[in-house]
């Protein structure tokens, strides 16, 4: 079973109950909802989650007391990731796999299903967020979406993208509290409390990065990036998606001579002065699009799909947002 939308939480009491079967091995099976178990004996789960970025976000929920374990090496692209023989045994052994939802794991989709299939717990982040669809129809302000797209639909429309917004990430982060709180109601509070302490963290963080580009004029709030990854950061700082090297919401696709030469024609219009790059891709094309705008654009690597490596400042989902945010504030600032 999958947990899709805030509104899956805590409204069925079948659906209680297979959350509390799905995790009970884990989470101390023998005790009861009215015991108030020590913070020890709660919450040894195994949790497996797709990306980087996700199993830093739930490790710091579950915290020491569970194993957390990510299919995707730092450095790798999400949407071209796949499952070992190994991963996929893994996950049909766990007790919770989170994924990010919203076609991003497209490479993973078979054996998400066969964990389901086995009783696995799989919960989807963007569940808890409102997401935005990509490109041209993509609201500017405020957490619209498009709601003539079915929710079968929404792979290719909808942008998976949803932690380049840390506010949306604390709601993710409130979604997976619930979650465990009631997969294990003996430790609710420990649940809760956990999420609660992570979700400030979040927010905190995002009043900084409010703080670290509020150098960067209105005017110069304009983004060039390699692939469409940046919507949910523009549409919470304002800032205006221009182009994108890479056509589309993943990095699988290319961009034909013609698609080059409107984004440069586009940039030169603009007046841009950075085009960014993504530290998971290749910069060949984003190096060509600054060289045709002239030597005083600068290209600049940001930290999309996964965490950096250890020194990269990126080592963390916090400190890859706001590494993210000083280089963009470092590029675009007077």
């Amino acid at each position: 079973m999958t947990l899709k939308g805030p509104s899956a939480l805590g409204r069925s009491a079948a659906l209680l109950s297979f959350l509390v079967l799905a995790v009970a091995a884990g989470c101390g099976g023998d005790e009861t909802a009215t015991s108030s178990p020590a913070d020890g004996a709660c919450g040894s789960l195994r949790v497996i989650a797709t990306t980087s970025v996700l199993g830093d976000v739930v490790g710091n929920v579950v915290g020491d007391r569970s194993r957390v374990e990510v299919l995707m090496p730092v450095g790798a692209d999400p949407h071209s990731l796949q499952a070992s023989a190994a991963q996929a045994a893994a996950m049909r052994e766990a007790d919770l796999v989170v994924v990010n939802g919203l076609g991003l794991e497209e490479g993973l989709h078979a054996v998400i299903e066969a964990a389901e299939a086995d009783g696995v717990m799989v919960v989807e982040a963007a569940s808890f967020v409102e997401a935005l669809p990509f490109g041209d129809e993509q609201a500017s302000n405020g957490h619209e979406v498009d709601e003539s797209v079915e929710e079968g639909e929404a792979h290719g429309t909808l942008d998976p993208h949803i932690w380049t917004d840390p506010t949306r990430m604390a709601d993710v982060v409130t979604g997976l509290g619930e979650v465990l709180a009631g997969a294990d109601p003996a430790c609710a509070g420990m649940w809760h409390a956990a999420a609660e302490d992570y979700r400030a963290e979040l927010l905190s963080l995002d009043g900084e990065i409010e703080a670290i580009l509020a150098s960067i004029p209105a005017e110069q709030r304009k983004l060039v990036t390699n692939h469409h990854a940046f919507g949910y950061f523009a549409d919470r700082y304002g800032f205006e998606v221009l182009g994108t090297i890479i056509p589309g919401g993943d990095t699988l696709a290319g961009p034909s001579p013609a698609d080059l030469a409107a984004l440069v024609d586009t940039l030169e219009r603009e007046g841009v002065r950075a085009v960014f790059a993504e530290t998971t891709q290749p910069v060949d094309l984003a190096e060509a699009v600054a060289a045709e705008l002239g030597e005083e654009v600068v290209v600049v690597s940001l930290y999309t799909g996964s965490l950096g490596p250890s020194g990269s400042g990126a080592e963390t989902y916090i400190g890859m947002q706001r590494t993210n945010a000083e280089r963009i504030a470092a590029a675009l600032a007077p």
